[in-house]
């Protein structure tokens, strides 16, 4: 039996086992090395990556600045802005009247926002609540982009009068000129 005092020798790192171990130290000097340098070219190039000596418009962009910039190349803010408000309806005007009214169309030459509603209820409601809406629209899209609000009830089913039509009528109204 072995005493306490008496711990089992460990041999001694022979000849590859000290070639291994001054390998992983040199290379870890060398990562480190070479990330200070890399840390420093990239603080000298002000903190952004670039494809070449000096920036130009060939350098990558993230996909959010590429898409603002063509925005605001192709003057599409104010249709951008309110393809976002159509996007974010009911937030804007709730959950309840989202559920019963919905944006069908936005005219940039009229600045009108057309809504369509599926009850005269609701159409009404809205009509109501109209300058309230629009208010609200124009703080987040920019003073005056939207003017009126045109509020359509619901669509049904066109008219038919009788089974026997006469092929290209519209209607009773229609034979007289």
């Amino acid at each position: 039996m072995s005493t306490p005092s008496e711990q089992p020798k460990t041999p001694e790192p022979s000849g590859v086992d000290l070639a291994r171990v001054a390998l992983r130290a040199a290379k870890e000097q060398a990562k480190a090395r070479g990330a200070a340098a890399q840390q420093k070219k990239h603080v000298r190039r002000g903190g952004v990556l670039r494809s070449g000596a000096r920036a130009d418009g060939r350098d990558p962009l993230p996909l959010g600045a590429a898409i603002n910039r063509l925005i605001t190349e192709r003057g599409w803010e104010k249709p951008a802005a309110v393809g976002g408000v159509m996007g974010r309806w009911p937030q804007i005007v709730g959950d309840t009247l989202a559920l019963h009214c919905a944006p069908q169309n936005f005219d940039e030459d009229s600045h009108v926002l057309t809504v369509q509603c599926d009850s005269t209820a609701w159409a009404t409601q809205l009509r109501l609540l109209a300058p309230q809406l629009v208010a609200r629209l124009n703080d987040d899209l920019g003073h005056g982009t939207v003017r009126t609000i045109k509020v359509l009830g619901p669509g049904g089913p066109g008219r038919r009068y009788g089974s026997l039509r006469a092929p290209g009528s519209t209607g009773p109204g229609d034979t007289y000129g």
